[in-house]
């Protein structure tokens, strides 16, 4: 008898502290990571921006209505899907700039072949039923190296569906890229500017 009400009481707690919690996963088909790779350098004017995006990847984001602080938002996806998508540039310069962009210069697909988020708290408030505008600080790992990331996002749920979108600044270095240069003269930013923009969707419950 003690043992059954034990029980009781147990499953009791851990439904009321998850009862604010909901699981979205990402949808594959409906993400975007856009990544702005800039220019800098004595003839920044003679170079061209790249815009890179991640394809395809997944994880999830969890939403604690109750406390935002208990939410939690993973990504992970493989480096070698990162594609130049030619927007601005000239279209014989984007299989360069992609053949650059993974090989042992940059990204070194080869030998990093994963880049991952976890974040590891959430702030932030509700603005209105659904809508959330939240700060993300969590471990990013790329190229080998994991660091510290703070990222904004706006968080909107509707029925069965979470947008969450965002945008942050990464540094090549801190993750121990060097930027390309050409000459000397044409560089490649250190700072890259990254836009998020993910759909997912509610977890069925098990």
């Amino acid at each position: 008898m003690k043992r059954a009400l034990a029980c009781s009481l147990l499953a009791l707690v851990g439904r009321a502290a998850g009862a604010g919690s909901v699981t979205y996963e990402i949808e594959p088909a409906e993400r975007s990571v856009t990544i702005q790779v800039g220019r800098a350098g004595l003839l920044k004017f003679a170079g061209h921006t790249h815009e890179v995006v991640a394809p395809a990847f997944g994880g999830q984001v969890v939403v604690d209505d109750e406390l935002l602080a208990r939410s939690s938002v993973t990504v992970e996806f493989e480096s070698a899907a990162l594609r130049v998508t030619g927007k601005g540039e000239p279209p014989d310069d984007v299989p360069k700039v992609q053949e650059n962009m993974v090989g042992p210069k940059v990204l070194d697909v080869a030998r990093y072949p994963k880049v991952a988020f976890r974040s590891r708290s959430v702030e932030g408030r509700r603005v209105s039923a659904g809508v959330y505008e939240i700060v993300v600080s969590g471990d990013l790992s790329l190229h080998g190296a994991t660091r510290a990331v703070v990222l904004p996002l706006r968080i909107e749920t509707n029925g069965d569906t979470l947008t969450a979108t965002g945008r942050t600044t990464l540094r090549q270095t801190d993750f121990g890229m060097k930027p390309l240069s050409v000459g000397g003269v044409v560089n490649v930013k250190n700072e890259l500017g990254v836009e998020l923009n993910v759909v997912a969707r509610k977890k069925p419950s098990s």
